[in-house]
């Protein structure tokens, strides 16, 4: 079973290596983001299950470094304060776990990166549906399965797959790669000591 799996994860991980669009809109989703932190804005991100921890590792990798020392910049997984996350799912569902903190948090500029293979979750579109109400710059990564996201989204990310821990091995390799690109790009322009 874990030769199959591997099988599976490598031929989806080829299909997204090959997928034009998909890599050029991974280009753009990185171009957003480092607009918004040259501006002093960040970069919230959320998910749900597998898809709120890796929203915890892209942040830690844009807080912390990815694979270069340089300054820290501004992310925050709004899957992690669970003072927050109990308070706002009893006081007003859990539909809003993420929108409420997106209101709070979210300013005109800012992004909010959206992590959902189906592209369903009832939570993650309110969040995006008040993040574009409120000015901030709309990214969702989901599965084939899940297009219509799209419509909240100023750039949807498709991981070539319907399966979810293959749609969630792709989003984290991609995201990976978007990290490389943001640190190439910020430090780049630096100023030198």
């Amino acid at each position: 079973m874990i030769a199959a799996h591997l099988k599976l994860s490598l031929a989806a991980l080829e299909r997204a290596n090959g997928d034009a669009s998909m890599l050029a809109t991974a280009g753009k989703i990185a171009d957003a983001i480092v607009a918004a932190l040259r501006a002093d804005k960040k970069l919230l991100i959320i998910g749900n299950g597998g898809s709120a921890a890796d929203a915890q590792h892209i942040a830690a990798e844009i807080v912390g470094r990815y694979k270069k020392d340089r300054p820290g910049y501004a992310a925050i997984a709004l899957t992690t304060d669970t003072s927050a996350l109990t308070a706002i799912t009893n006081d007003y569902g859990f539909e809003q776990v993420f929108a409420r903190q997106v209101e709070g948090l979210g300013q005109r500029g800012d992004v909010l990166m959206a992590l959902s293979t189906s592209g369903r979750s009832p939570n993650i579109i309110a969040a995006l549906r008040k993040a574009r109400a409120q000015g901030l710059v709309t990214i969702g990564f989901t599965g084939t399965k899940g297009e219509a996201m799209g419509v909240s989204c100023d750039h949807l990310l498709i991981a070539p797959s319907d399966d979810t821990p293959v749609i969630q091995q792709i989003h984290l390799a991609v995201a990976h790669g978007i990290c490389g690109e943001i640190e190439q790009a910020m430090i780049s322009e630096a100023p030198r000591p």
